[in-house]
Protein backbone atom coordinates (compact mmCIF):
# COMPACT_ATOMS: atom_id res chain seq x y z
CA UNK A 1 0.00 0.00 0.00
CA UNK A 2 1.25 3.09 -1.29
CA UNK A 3 1.91 5.88 1.91
CA UNK A 4 2.51 9.90 1.43
CA UNK A 5 6.38 10.95 2.41
CA UNK A 6 7.48 13.87 1.50
CA UNK A 7 11.56 14.82 0.04
CA UNK A 8 13.38 18.05 0.62
CA UNK A 9 16.26 18.56 -0.63
CA UNK A 10 18.80 21.69 -0.87
CA UNK A 11 21.36 21.19 -3.40
CA UNK A 12 24.67 22.57 -4.28
CA UNK A 13 22.97 25.23 -6.98
CA UNK A 14 22.28 27.41 -3.58
CA UNK A 15 18.62 28.62 -5.74
CA UNK A 16 16.29 27.27 -2.66
CA UNK A 17 14.64 24.62 -1.91
CA UNK A 18 12.55 21.40 -3.52
CA UNK A 19 10.33 19.53 -1.59
CA UNK A 20 8.41 16.73 -3.36
CA UNK A 21 5.11 14.98 -1.64
CA UNK A 22 5.51 11.57 -2.98
CA UNK A 23 3.43 7.91 -2.71
CA UNK A 24 5.60 5.62 -2.13
CA UNK A 25 6.07 1.61 -1.56
CA UNK A 26 8.49 -0.96 -2.56
CA UNK A 27 7.77 -0.89 -5.59
CA UNK A 28 7.06 2.92 -6.75
CA UNK A 29 7.53 6.28 -6.11
CA UNK A 30 5.20 8.84 -7.69
CA UNK A 31 4.81 12.51 -7.50
CA UNK A 32 1.79 13.81 -6.10
CA UNK A 33 2.59 17.75 -5.81
CA UNK A 34 5.64 19.49 -5.06
CA UNK A 35 6.78 22.88 -4.16
CA UNK A 36 10.13 25.42 -4.14
CA UNK A 37 11.22 28.20 -2.10
CA UNK A 38 13.71 30.05 -3.51
CA UNK A 39 16.23 31.66 -0.96
CA UNK A 40 16.50 35.13 -0.67
CA UNK A 41 19.74 36.65 -2.15
CA UNK A 42 21.03 37.31 1.59
CA UNK A 43 20.32 34.12 2.84
CA UNK A 44 22.37 32.46 0.52
CA UNK A 45 25.28 34.91 0.51
CA UNK A 46 25.17 33.78 4.40
CA UNK A 47 25.44 30.35 3.24
CA UNK A 48 28.38 30.88 0.81
CA UNK A 49 30.29 32.80 3.38
CA UNK A 50 30.28 30.02 5.99
CA UNK A 51 30.99 27.91 2.90
CA UNK A 52 34.11 29.57 1.73
CA UNK A 53 34.81 32.54 4.44
CA UNK A 54 35.62 32.40 7.94
CA UNK A 55 32.78 31.56 10.05
CA UNK A 56 32.00 30.79 14.11
CA UNK A 57 30.63 27.86 15.54
CA UNK A 58 27.72 29.99 16.67
CA UNK A 59 27.30 31.20 13.06
CA UNK A 60 27.17 27.59 12.17
CA UNK A 61 24.63 26.83 14.92
CA UNK A 62 22.19 29.88 14.08
CA UNK A 63 22.28 28.79 10.08
CA UNK A 64 21.41 24.80 10.87
CA UNK A 65 18.27 26.39 12.71
CA UNK A 66 17.57 28.84 10.39
CA UNK A 67 17.61 26.52 7.91
CA UNK A 68 15.24 24.55 9.52
CA UNK A 69 12.37 27.05 9.76
CA UNK A 70 12.93 27.68 5.80
CA UNK A 71 12.51 23.94 5.16
CA UNK A 72 9.42 23.48 7.61
CA UNK A 73 8.29 26.95 5.53
CA UNK A 74 8.02 25.32 2.51
CA UNK A 75 6.72 21.86 3.86
CA UNK A 76 3.75 24.25 5.15
CA UNK A 77 3.26 25.96 1.85
CA UNK A 78 3.39 22.87 -0.05
CA UNK A 79 0.55 20.84 2.03
CA UNK A 80 -1.16 24.04 1.92
CA UNK A 81 -2.10 23.87 -1.90
CA UNK A 82 -3.04 20.50 -1.29
CA UNK A 83 -5.94 18.63 0.29
CA UNK A 84 -3.03 16.93 2.67
CA UNK A 85 -2.55 17.81 6.01
CA UNK A 86 0.58 16.66 8.37
CA UNK A 87 -0.75 13.88 10.13
CA UNK A 88 -1.36 12.34 6.40
CA UNK A 89 2.60 12.48 6.14
CA UNK A 90 4.32 9.29 7.19
CA UNK A 91 7.67 10.77 7.46
CA UNK A 92 9.82 13.84 5.86
CA UNK A 93 13.20 12.54 4.25
CA UNK A 94 15.40 15.55 4.31
CA UNK A 95 19.21 16.17 2.93
CA UNK A 96 19.92 19.35 4.67
CA UNK A 97 21.86 21.81 3.26
CA UNK A 98 25.75 20.55 2.59
CA UNK A 99 28.24 22.77 4.46
CA UNK A 100 31.12 20.67 3.50
CA UNK A 101 32.07 17.26 1.78
CA UNK A 102 35.39 15.79 2.63
CA UNK A 103 34.71 12.18 2.58
CA UNK A 104 38.66 11.42 1.40
CA UNK A 105 40.62 13.18 4.61
CA UNK A 106 42.35 11.50 7.79
CA UNK A 107 38.69 12.10 9.43
CA UNK A 108 36.50 11.69 6.66
CA UNK A 109 32.94 13.27 6.95
CA UNK A 110 29.93 14.65 5.35
CA UNK A 111 28.25 17.89 6.76
CA UNK A 112 24.38 19.10 6.43
CA UNK A 113 22.60 21.73 8.23
CA UNK A 114 18.83 21.87 8.39
CA UNK A 115 18.04 21.15 12.47
CA UNK A 116 16.39 17.74 11.77
CA UNK A 117 14.48 18.37 15.82
CA UNK A 118 13.57 21.56 14.53
CA UNK A 119 12.40 20.79 11.62
CA UNK A 120 9.94 17.67 13.47
CA UNK A 121 8.23 20.48 15.94
CA UNK A 122 7.65 23.06 13.60
CA UNK A 123 5.78 20.62 10.58
CA UNK A 124 4.58 18.28 13.02
CA UNK A 125 5.90 15.02 11.07
CA UNK A 126 8.44 12.62 11.86
CA UNK A 127 11.88 13.23 10.06
CA UNK A 128 14.82 11.41 8.63
CA UNK A 129 18.20 12.92 8.10
CA UNK A 130 22.31 12.50 8.09
CA UNK A 131 21.71 9.78 5.43
CA UNK A 132 25.92 10.34 4.30
CA UNK A 133 27.03 9.57 7.85
CA UNK A 134 26.37 5.93 7.70
CA UNK A 135 27.81 5.44 4.17
CA UNK A 136 31.70 7.64 4.66
CA UNK A 137 31.92 5.79 8.25
CA UNK A 138 31.96 2.64 6.60
CA UNK A 139 34.37 3.94 3.86
CA UNK A 140 32.36 5.57 1.13
CA UNK A 141 31.88 8.53 -0.30
CA UNK A 142 28.56 9.22 1.26
CA UNK A 143 27.85 10.33 -2.10
CA UNK A 144 26.47 10.00 -4.95
CA UNK A 145 22.97 8.59 -3.54
CA UNK A 146 20.54 9.38 -7.20
CA UNK A 147 21.91 6.20 -8.56
CA UNK A 148 20.31 3.83 -6.13
CA UNK A 149 16.73 5.86 -6.89
CA UNK A 150 17.60 5.74 -10.37
CA UNK A 151 18.15 1.96 -10.66
CA UNK A 152 14.97 1.92 -8.42
CA UNK A 153 12.62 3.80 -11.65
CA UNK A 154 15.04 2.78 -14.49
CA UNK A 155 16.05 -0.82 -13.72
CA UNK A 156 13.88 -2.00 -16.42
CA UNK A 157 15.67 0.09 -19.28
CA UNK A 158 18.41 -1.74 -21.48
CA UNK A 159 21.98 0.18 -21.71
CA UNK A 160 20.29 3.41 -20.07
CA UNK A 161 22.62 6.37 -18.35
CA UNK A 162 21.29 8.48 -15.90
CA UNK A 163 22.77 12.47 -15.38
CA UNK A 164 21.94 14.90 -13.11
CA UNK A 165 23.01 18.23 -13.31
CA UNK A 166 22.68 20.54 -10.67
CA UNK A 167 25.56 22.38 -9.09
CA UNK A 168 27.61 19.07 -9.89
CA UNK A 169 26.74 16.58 -12.06
CA UNK A 170 26.85 13.18 -11.16
CA UNK A 171 25.93 9.96 -13.49
CA UNK A 172 24.54 6.56 -12.73
CA UNK A 173 24.93 3.93 -14.85
CA UNK A 174 22.73 1.13 -15.15
CA UNK A 175 23.14 -2.83 -15.19
CA UNK A 176 24.13 -6.13 -13.66
CA UNK A 177 26.38 -3.62 -11.20
CA UNK A 178 25.32 0.05 -10.44
CA UNK A 179 28.03 2.19 -11.10
CA UNK A 180 27.76 5.95 -9.65
CA UNK A 181 29.93 8.84 -9.03
CA UNK A 182 29.57 12.76 -9.81
CA UNK A 183 31.64 13.99 -12.98
CA UNK A 184 32.53 16.94 -11.49
CA UNK A 185 31.22 20.40 -12.02
CA UNK A 186 27.76 20.47 -13.14
CA UNK A 187 26.16 24.32 -13.16
CA UNK A 188 28.18 25.62 -9.79
CA UNK A 189 30.73 27.72 -12.07
CA UNK A 190 28.30 28.93 -14.86
CA UNK A 191 26.40 30.26 -12.39
CA UNK A 192 29.31 31.71 -10.10
CA UNK A 193 30.43 33.56 -13.45
CA UNK A 194 27.05 34.51 -14.44
CA UNK A 195 26.50 36.34 -11.56
CA UNK A 196 29.27 37.87 -10.90
CA UNK A 197 29.04 39.76 -14.64
CA UNK A 198 25.29 39.90 -14.73
CA UNK A 199 23.85 40.06 -11.63
CA UNK A 200 21.84 36.87 -12.58
CA UNK A 201 21.31 33.79 -10.92
CA UNK A 202 21.76 31.60 -13.80
CA UNK A 203 22.43 31.31 -17.64
CA UNK A 204 18.70 30.81 -18.88
CA UNK A 205 18.82 28.51 -21.98
CA UNK A 206 22.42 28.68 -21.96
CA UNK A 207 22.01 32.44 -24.06
CA UNK A 208 24.98 33.80 -22.55
CA UNK A 209 27.21 30.66 -22.93
CA UNK A 210 25.60 30.39 -26.67
CA UNK A 211 26.63 34.10 -27.32
CA UNK A 212 30.46 33.23 -26.54
CA UNK A 213 33.13 31.18 -28.20
CA UNK A 214 35.16 27.94 -26.68
CA UNK A 215 38.29 29.14 -25.75
CA UNK A 216 40.34 25.38 -26.95
CA UNK A 217 43.32 25.97 -24.35
CA UNK A 218 41.29 27.44 -21.05
CA UNK A 219 38.79 24.21 -21.65
CA UNK A 220 41.99 21.77 -22.38
CA UNK A 221 43.89 22.42 -19.41
CA UNK A 222 40.37 22.93 -17.22
CA UNK A 223 39.87 18.98 -18.68
CA UNK A 224 43.10 18.03 -17.05
CA UNK A 225 42.50 19.15 -13.51
CA UNK A 226 43.30 16.42 -11.25
CA UNK A 227 39.45 15.68 -10.57
CA UNK A 228 38.54 14.58 -14.09
CA UNK A 229 41.99 12.52 -13.76
CA UNK A 230 40.48 10.33 -10.76
CA UNK A 231 38.83 6.95 -11.50
CA UNK A 232 35.34 6.51 -9.89
CA UNK A 233 34.22 6.32 -7.47
CA UNK A 234 34.45 9.61 -6.21
CA UNK A 235 32.47 12.51 -5.52
CA UNK A 236 33.04 16.77 -5.09
CA UNK A 237 30.78 19.67 -4.17
CA UNK A 238 31.49 23.53 -3.95
CA UNK A 239 34.28 22.82 -1.07
CA UNK A 240 36.45 22.24 -4.50
CA UNK A 241 34.86 24.13 -7.77
CA UNK A 242 34.25 27.02 -6.48
CA UNK A 243 35.85 30.75 -7.75
CA UNK A 244 39.58 29.59 -6.58
CA UNK A 245 39.09 26.83 -8.94
CA UNK A 246 38.15 29.12 -11.66
CA UNK A 247 40.39 32.22 -10.79
CA UNK A 248 43.34 29.08 -10.31
CA UNK A 249 42.74 28.52 -14.28
CA UNK A 250 41.67 31.95 -15.52
CA UNK A 251 45.35 33.31 -13.99
CA UNK A 252 47.24 32.17 -16.89
CA UNK A 253 45.73 33.59 -19.50
CA UNK A 254 45.45 37.29 -20.73
CA UNK A 255 41.81 38.55 -20.83
CA UNK A 256 39.14 36.79 -22.29
CA UNK A 257 35.63 37.95 -22.60
CA UNK A 258 33.41 37.43 -19.82
CA UNK A 259 30.79 35.22 -22.34
CA UNK A 260 33.47 33.34 -23.99
CA UNK A 261 34.43 32.11 -20.50
CA UNK A 262 30.66 31.21 -20.10
CA UNK A 263 31.12 29.21 -23.15
CA UNK A 264 33.90 27.46 -22.32
CA UNK A 265 32.60 26.42 -19.00
CA UNK A 266 29.27 25.19 -20.17
CA UNK A 267 31.72 23.33 -22.57
CA UNK A 268 33.74 22.06 -19.76
CA UNK A 269 30.54 20.29 -18.02
CA UNK A 270 29.18 18.40 -21.24
CA UNK A 271 32.58 17.44 -22.05
CA UNK A 272 33.52 16.15 -18.52
CA UNK A 273 30.17 14.15 -18.74
CA UNK A 274 30.29 13.27 -22.29
CA UNK A 275 33.56 11.81 -21.73
CA UNK A 276 32.49 9.67 -18.56
CA UNK A 277 29.70 8.40 -20.40
CA UNK A 278 31.78 6.44 -23.50
CA UNK A 279 33.70 4.96 -20.94
CA UNK A 280 30.08 2.70 -21.10
CA UNK A 281 28.20 0.63 -23.42
CA UNK A 282 25.06 2.84 -23.41
CA UNK A 283 22.08 3.97 -26.04
CA UNK A 284 20.14 6.59 -24.32
CA UNK A 285 21.04 9.08 -21.49
CA UNK A 286 18.52 10.59 -19.25
CA UNK A 287 18.97 14.13 -17.96
CA UNK A 288 17.97 15.51 -14.41
CA UNK A 289 17.76 18.57 -12.42
CA UNK A 290 18.71 22.13 -13.49
CA UNK A 291 20.57 21.45 -16.57
CA UNK A 292 17.80 19.81 -18.22
CA UNK A 293 16.19 22.90 -18.72
CA UNK A 294 19.18 24.41 -20.39
CA UNK A 295 18.64 24.00 -24.18
CA UNK A 296 21.98 25.09 -25.03
CA UNK A 297 23.58 22.74 -22.75
CA UNK A 298 21.45 19.86 -23.72
CA UNK A 299 21.53 20.59 -27.12
CA UNK A 300 25.65 20.39 -26.83
CA UNK A 301 25.49 17.74 -24.90
CA UNK A 302 23.81 15.55 -27.82
CA UNK A 303 26.03 17.15 -29.98
CA UNK A 304 28.58 15.43 -27.79
CA UNK A 305 27.38 12.21 -27.70
CA UNK A 306 26.07 11.09 -31.62
CA UNK A 307 25.71 7.62 -30.95
CA UNK A 308 23.81 8.21 -27.79
CA UNK A 309 19.89 9.59 -27.56
CA UNK A 310 20.24 12.16 -25.23
CA UNK A 311 16.47 13.05 -23.32
CA UNK A 312 14.97 14.17 -19.97
CA UNK A 313 13.54 11.66 -17.39
CA UNK A 314 10.33 13.38 -18.36
CA UNK A 315 10.27 11.59 -20.97
CA UNK A 316 9.50 8.08 -18.85
CA UNK A 317 7.36 10.77 -16.31
CA UNK A 318 9.65 11.34 -13.84
CA UNK A 319 9.85 14.92 -12.94
CA UNK A 320 13.18 16.46 -13.91
CA UNK A 321 13.54 19.01 -11.41
CA UNK A 322 12.17 17.03 -8.47
CA UNK A 323 13.51 13.90 -8.99
CA UNK A 324 16.68 14.39 -6.43
CA UNK A 325 13.49 15.25 -3.94
CA UNK A 326 12.26 12.35 -4.39
CA UNK A 327 15.47 10.49 -3.89
CA UNK A 328 14.89 11.35 -0.31
CA UNK A 329 10.96 10.44 0.17
CA UNK A 330 12.18 7.25 -1.05
CA UNK A 331 14.85 7.53 1.56
CA UNK A 332 12.81 8.04 4.49
CA UNK A 333 10.38 5.18 3.18
CA UNK A 334 13.31 2.59 2.75
CA UNK A 335 14.41 4.04 6.51
CA UNK A 336 11.39 3.41 8.35
CA UNK A 337 10.50 -0.41 6.47
CA UNK A 338 14.78 -0.86 7.78
CA UNK A 339 15.59 -1.81 4.65
CA UNK A 340 19.56 -1.61 3.39
CA UNK A 341 19.93 0.75 0.32
CA UNK A 342 22.07 -0.72 -2.45
CA UNK A 343 25.03 1.83 -2.65
CA UNK A 344 28.43 -0.02 -2.03
CA UNK A 345 29.07 -0.65 -5.52
CA UNK A 346 28.67 3.21 -5.93
CA UNK A 347 30.28 4.93 -3.08
CA UNK A 348 32.77 1.99 -1.87
CA UNK A 349 31.60 1.37 1.58
CA UNK A 350 32.16 -2.05 2.68
CA UNK A 351 28.56 -2.92 2.66
CA UNK A 352 25.09 -2.13 2.31
CA UNK A 353 23.24 -0.54 4.77
CA UNK A 354 20.31 1.11 6.58
CA UNK A 355 20.85 5.17 5.95
CA UNK A 356 19.26 7.88 7.91
CA UNK A 357 18.63 8.79 11.85
CA UNK A 358 14.82 9.22 12.54
CA UNK A 359 13.64 12.46 14.70
CA UNK A 360 10.09 11.96 16.59
CA UNK A 361 7.52 14.86 15.93
CA UNK A 362 6.93 14.82 19.58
Amino acid sequence: MQKLYIGIMSGTSLDGVDVALCLVDDKSCTLEASHFLAFEENFKNEILEIIHGTTSIQKIGQLDVKLAYFFAQAVNELLDKTKYKAEDVVAIGSHGQTLWHEPNGAFPFSLQLGNASVLAVETGIEVVADFRSKDVALGGQGAPFAPAFHNFLFSHLEKVAVVNIGGMANISILGEELIGYDTGCGNVLMDLWINEHKGLAYDKDGDWAKSGQIHEKLLSCLLKDGYFLLKYPKSTGREYFNKKFLIKYLEAYDKIAPEDIQATLLALSVQSIANEIKQFNIKELLVCGGGSKNIFLMNTLQKALPNVKVDSTEKYGVSADNMEAMIFAWLAHKRLQHEVVDLKSVTSAKNNTILGAIYAKN
